[in-house]
């Protein structure tokens, strides 16, 4: 599983012009591609990734990063195929290595479930929709991370 994190100050997705999942304030922005190979045990990870990886800033000055648990940062999860696209060869990407959605759309539910049963507030996207999303990036803070 490929995950594109970003630290925002509120984010939303909306569909056909309306708002299906928003976070406010601080929080993560993540957008999930799954590949051929993902189990539901990668999707566990994964969440116990997001919940648990130090992205915040200190509260204290000289004091350690934080995590979403740490502050109860919400997420917002948004399913997204191109992760795993491939544009090295020609002028079109290739989206070979993405799984095909009867397997992608429940690992990226799990993954959503694992972080609500970890506390986490999540609010998504709607999967397979033409989606529009907005969000004020912090920082800029953008990284990557695969399981």
């Amino acid at each position: 599983m490929r995950a594109v994190v970003q630290r925002v100050d509120g984010a939303a997705v909306t569909v056909d012009g309306e708002t299906v999942g928003e976070i406010k304030g601080r929080g993560l922005c993540v957008l999930v591609g799954v590949t051929h190979d993902d189990t539901e045990e990668k999707a566990a990870q994964l969440a116990r990734k997001l919940w648990s990886v130090r992205l915040f800033e200190p509260e204290q000055p000289g004091g350690s990063e934080q995590s979403c648990s740490d502050v109860g940062a919400p997420l917002l999860v948004i399913s997204q195929f191109t992760l795993y696209g491939d544009a090295r060869k020609g002028r079109r990407p290739t989206w070979n290595a993405a799984a095909p959605r009867p397997v992608a759309e429940p690992l990226v539910d799990e993954v959503v479930a694992r972080l609500r049963s970890l506390g986490a507030e999540v609010a998504t996207g709607r999967f397979g929709a033409a989606m529009r999303v907005s969000l004020v990036n912090d920082g800029p803070f953008t990284v990557q991370l695969d399981i």
